[in-house]
């Protein structure tokens, strides 16, 4: 990139109300004016007006900025209560992208991703140091359980994302699972499904997913003759669903996360669970499939539908969800931050009521899993098709 995209009018349309910094969870943990997106959005104009984008500044300045813009969990709360409706989270993607373009080195995890996602032996963003080669991408699909019959017809292909993939697979078997007890023809795309891309796209390094990931995750979909995808992974759905139309102009399939297309299969009468979950449930909205992509009810009534099961609201619900701090590369550059912020939203499930939280996102339930650990706080998180399929 040569210059930074138009956000001229984003940046001074922003009344400086400061709406955005009370809902702000990095800010929460960081603490500085400039850790906020009133601070974000004062710091790039000043920059320009004294000839930022022309180059003229100091270098150790920028990288001090560079960083801040990272405080930041991708959440999109900063979009939800903004006055003058700027997508300060497109903005704040679009200037990491520019910065890196100008040169700036990446966060070190940061930098870690983008070597495993663009290794071409893995092309996901894991690493194990005691055995190298576990995820190697000829291992991707090595979890499906013995027996399991992939469609030579399939409807659907379930894209299972790197987390169920290489290291939740118990997600990945309770995905098919259900749409086995559908009867859903599906099938996966093993090691031709790449890493969606989304971790680089919110840290600025997505030059190479717009290049060619994206187009080959498409293409492997269609050259599996299927009109519907379907993920259960917040992140990846977020991705495809949005982002990648918006860099390619098209995707020529329907994209479902699991908790829109299970209550699908409710609708259509081809699933009905049958065994009771007794349990007061507390439901924490994802934010790349909630505020990001508005999915808020269909989880809720999958959820209503299990035997037994009483869902109770945070008071922190729906568009005004709080983060549970694992997104936007946040957990891998600033883990105890993130944590700490798990450890709050936690907190305020517990005072809620509920036995145990579940949500519809693997990252989600790793950082809150670790937030609840953090706090001494005895509640667990569940991913939703966990609790979907013990209910079968």
């Amino acid at each position: 990139m040569d210059k930074v995209a138009d956000i001229d009018l984003d940046l001074y349309s922003c009344l400086q109300c400061g709406y955005c910094k009370t809902t702000c969870p990095a800010y929460d943990q960081f603490g500085w004016e400039a850790d906020s997106p009133r601070g974000k959005i004062f710091f790039l104009k000043r920059m320009g007006e004294r000839g930022f984008f022309e180059n003229r500044k100091k270098r150790d300045h920028d990288q001090s900025f560079y960083e801040t813009l990272f405080h930041c969990t991708s959440c999109g709360m900063c979009d939800e209560v903004c006055h003058v409706e700027i997508k300060l989270s497109d903005v704040w993607e679009e200037v990491k992208e520019w910065l890196v373009g100008r040169g700036m080195d990446p966060l070190p995890g940061h930098k870690e991703l983008m070597k495993r996602i663009y290794d071409p032996n893995k092309r996901n963003p894991f690493f194990d140091p005691n055995d190298p080669e576990k995820d190697f991408l000829d291992k991707r699909g090595r979890w499906i359980p013995e027996g399991t019959k992939l469609s030579d017809n399939p409807d659907v292909a379930y894209f299972v994302g790197c987390t169920a993939a290489h290291r939740m697979q118990f997600l990945a078997e309770a995905t098919i699972k259900i749409l086995q007890a559908a009867d859903v023809e599906f099938t996966i795309m093993g090691p031709d499904e790449w890493c969606c891309g989304s971790p680089l796209l919110r840290t600025g390094l997505g030059d190479k997913v717009k290049e060619e990931y994206v187009q080959h995750n498409i293409n492997e979909v269609e050259r599996r003759g299927v009109k519907e995808l379907v993920t259960a992974c917040a992140g990846c759905f977020k991705t495809i669903k949005e982002n990648y139309p918006a860099i390619v102009g098209y995707t020529p399939f329907d994209v479902y996360h699991i908790s829109e297309y299970i209550w699908k299969l409710i609708q259509e009468k081809k699933l009905k669970f049958t065994k009771e979950f007794n349990k007061k449930a507390v439901y924490h909205d994802p934010c790349h499939l909630g505020r990001h992509a508005k999915v808020f009810d269909d989880p809720r009534n999958v959820l209503k539908k299990i035997p037994g099961l009483e869902l109770l609201e945070m008071p922190r619900n729906r568009e005004r969800a709080r983060c549970c701090g694992a997104g936007g590369g946040f957990k891998i550059a600033f883990n105890e931050q993130a944590e700490d912020i798990a450890a709050d939203r936690v907190r305020e499930a517990v005072e809620t009521g509920g036995d145990l939280i579940i949500t519809p996102c693997p990252f989600c339930v790793v950082n809150l899993n670790a937030g609840a650990k953090k706090a001494g706080l005895d509640i667990k998180t569940l991913d939703l098709v966990q609790v979907c399929e013990q209910a079968l």
